[in-house]
């Protein structure tokens, strides 16, 4: 994807040290982001995810200072931007561009319109700005919409004007607040496609802001998951959404994949089937599924399929299958011993003797993540 941790520079795009944002309401102060402590590194995709509420779209505005820092530290490139005049933040948020769910485009003006309107505001000389909407709408696959107004595109190509329009300025970072959240998958996908493309040939720092798991696992390097303005876990996203220490994270990972039963679907599993449940993780290299097919061969066990969903995180295999093992109960036990040496098992028991799935995700959760 983006640039390596070797690749990447020291000095990071964006850095916020304790910082918190708080907001007065009639009901009280509301602390919208609480004491958060991150880096971006230049030239990385960086996701942002969390639930409605969790603090996430705070946290980009506070990088544009579209919303000012109640307290900590806020660098860009290495600036100090909490408590800057507006006129030093103008030349801050020229570097940065940002780009929408709602796409946010003038309906008023032409594609190339929209696409030259912060050349324009920037009084950028009008040859060199025609010259930079033509090099843009080429870039974005738009060369022939020029003369089109927004309300005669499609969603996803008034995406594509909009990112068009963020990167008019030729900025360093960009911003994508829920940027794919009113597309259909098809064409999230070309928009995730062309964000790759911003930042693979561009070298743009991409900052992307969502609930959509799929689009982290897809597009991102690294990620941070944010839960009640906090930031409870972040780093790698295949290490973040293969090994998830929050149960935040954990529910994130189990709504987009639902590779688990939930416990409705553990019951009628344990109905249908009377040996042992068990779930066994699939993880990096696919060793243990391989671990799986040795250890059923070796061991005096019959194991079934009977759940399960595999996907791939950064180009990497992740998910976990679930089995029902028929045999001697100290036949069960030596082959689970044996395969935990190499990979994660939970036993979930039988019909008889339930064992409970800590991070099993139930019907409401499952309805989508918000």
């Amino acid at each position: 994807m983006g640039t390596t941790t070797a690749g990447r520079a020291a000095v990071p795009a964006i850095s916020f040290t304790g910082v918190s944002k708080e907001f007065a309401t009639p009901s009280g102060v509301v602390r919208a982001v609480d004491d958060v402590t991150l880096d971006i590194a230049a030239g990385e995709v960086f996701g942002v995810i969390g639930y409605s509420g969790a603090g996430k779209s705070t946290l980009v505005r506070l990088v544009n200072a579209l919303e000012p820092a109640t307290s900590g530290s806020v660098r860009v490139h290495g600036r100090e931007i909490t408590g800057l005049g507006e006129r030093e933040l103008r030349a801050v948020r020229a570097g940065i561009g940002m780009i929408f769910q709602q796409f946010n485009l003038l309906s008023s003006r032409t594609v190339a319109g929209n696409v030259a309107y912060p050349l324009a505001v920037a009084k950028v000389h009008r040859a060199e700005r025609r010259a930079r909407v033509a090099e843009l709408l080429d870039f974005v696959g738009l060369a022939d919409k020029a003369r089109a107004y927004p309300s005669q595109l499609s969603g996803g190509q008034k995406q594509r004007v909009g990112i068009a329009r963020a990167l008019a300025a030729r900025p360093r970072i960009l911003l994508a607040d829920e940027a794919t959240s009113a597309l259909d998958p098809e064409t999230t996908q070309d928009v995730l496609d062309l964000l790759r493309r911003v930042n693979r040939e561009l070298g743009v720092t991409v900052v992307v802001i969502t609930h959509e798991m799929e689009v982290v696992k897809y597009l991102c390097d690294r990620v941070a998951v944010m839960e009640a303005g906090r930031v409870v876990e972040h780093g790698d996203v295949y290490d973040v959404f293969a090994r998830p220490r929050h149960p935040a994270t954990r529910r994130f990972v189990a709504t987009a994949l639902r590779d688990r039963p939930s416990p409705a679907a553990l019951e009628r599993l344990r109905h249908r089937h009377p040996g042992r449940i068990v779930t066994v993780a699939v993880r990096e290299d696919g060793t243990s599924s391989t671990d799986l097919t040795r250890a059923l061969r070796e061991h005096p066990v019959d194991g079934t399929i009977v759940y399960g969903g595999i996907t791939e995180i950064a180009e990497r295999p992740y998910g976990s299958l679930t089995l029902e093992l028929a045999g001697a109960d100290d036949a069960i036990d030596a082959f689970l011993a044996d395969l935990a040496r190499t990979t994660a098992v939970l036993d979930l028991g039988t019909a008889s003797a339930p064992l409970a799935d800590p991070d099993a995700v139930g019907p409401r959760a499952r309805g989508g993540v918000r």
